[in-house]
């Protein structure tokens, strides 16, 4: 399978080096929406799909203001996956599967934009986003972004089986068999899941926002103080989500046929793009 990544959504948060860790701190921060474009044998397959060209176009009816006072979004529908999708030369309606690490603004606007498409989700965050509990969660989610009706598969955390030490681990229906896997993540959001993606050289790890920064990563995590700021307002669980970090810490550390990368961080995705 051929695997193309993706930024659909750039952010510039004000922070510099307090947000990315990259050296300069009065400038803004870059950060990214990582979006997975995989040629499968069963068509297009987007892993996240960051935001649609209805955010971009028209981001107040959509995104809440204090998010785009704070995160600072790129308004341009060029960078969302239906305007790059075209830029490489496919057709927007060959996207058959939609498969989204968690339902946050920035992961799931994008779907709006492939309505034929089957959207897959973690079932303990399909019934966070379409039923949520708290203030904090009635913020994270937008109905707005699907309020077009998407096809969404939702996916049960029972029954699967491990992959490398991670449990619950689901293969994904009318996709190539175990070549796309969900795994199981909570912490971030109640049902915040990774996507697995093998490849011909070995294994891809979307790992959402179980973790903001490439260098927590490390056998001694570290995260700039901005960003760890948001991540511990953004958690839902606190103590799962570490626990979580730990795990896919092992996974980076114990498996070079396995590469784990996040959500936002920007020299992650600088690696496959260069």
């Amino acid at each position: 399978m051929r695997v193309h990544h993706l930024d659909c959504g750039p952010m510039r948060p004000l922070g510099g080096s307090l947000v990315d860790g990259r050296p300069g701190l009065l400038r803004p921060a870059e950060l990214c929406c990582h979006v997975l474009l995989v040629e499968s044998a069963d068509g297009l397959v987007l892993v996240d799909s960051g935001f649609s060209r209805a955010d971009l176009t028209n981001p107040r009816a959509t995104l809440p203001p204090p998010f785009l006072l704070v995160a600072r979004p790129r308004l341009d529908p060029a960078v969302t996956a239906f305007e790059q999708l075209k830029a490489l030369g496919h057709d927007p309606a060959d996207v058959r599967h939609i498969i989204l690490t968690h339902l946050d603004l920035d992961h799931v606007g994008g779907i709006s934009d492939f309505p034929e498409a089957a959207v897959h989700v973690h079932g303990p965050e399909f019934r966070a986003a379409m039923d949520p509990r708290t203030a904090a969660e009635k913020t994270r989610y937008r109905k707005a972004q699907w309020a077009h009706g998407p096809k969404w598969q939702v996916h049960e955390p029972t029954g699967g089986d491990r992959w490398f030490g991670l449990e619950s681990v689901r293969p994904l229906p009318d996709l190539p068999e175990d070549d796309f896997l969900l795994i199981p993540l909570p912490g971030h959001t109640r049902g915040h899941a990774g996507v697995a993606v093998r490849t011909d050289s070995g294994w891809l790890l979307h790992a959402g926002d179980a973790y903001f920064h490439r260098d927590q990563l490390n056998p001694t995590p570290s995260i700039p103080p901005l960003l760890k700021a948001f991540e511990a307002q953004a958690q839902t669980i606190a103590e799962t989500r570490l626990a979580n970090q730990q795990r896919l810490r092992e996974l980076h550390r114990d498996n070079d046929n396995i590469t784990v990368f996040s959500a936002h961080d920007n020299t992650e995705l600088t690696r496959f793009t260069s």
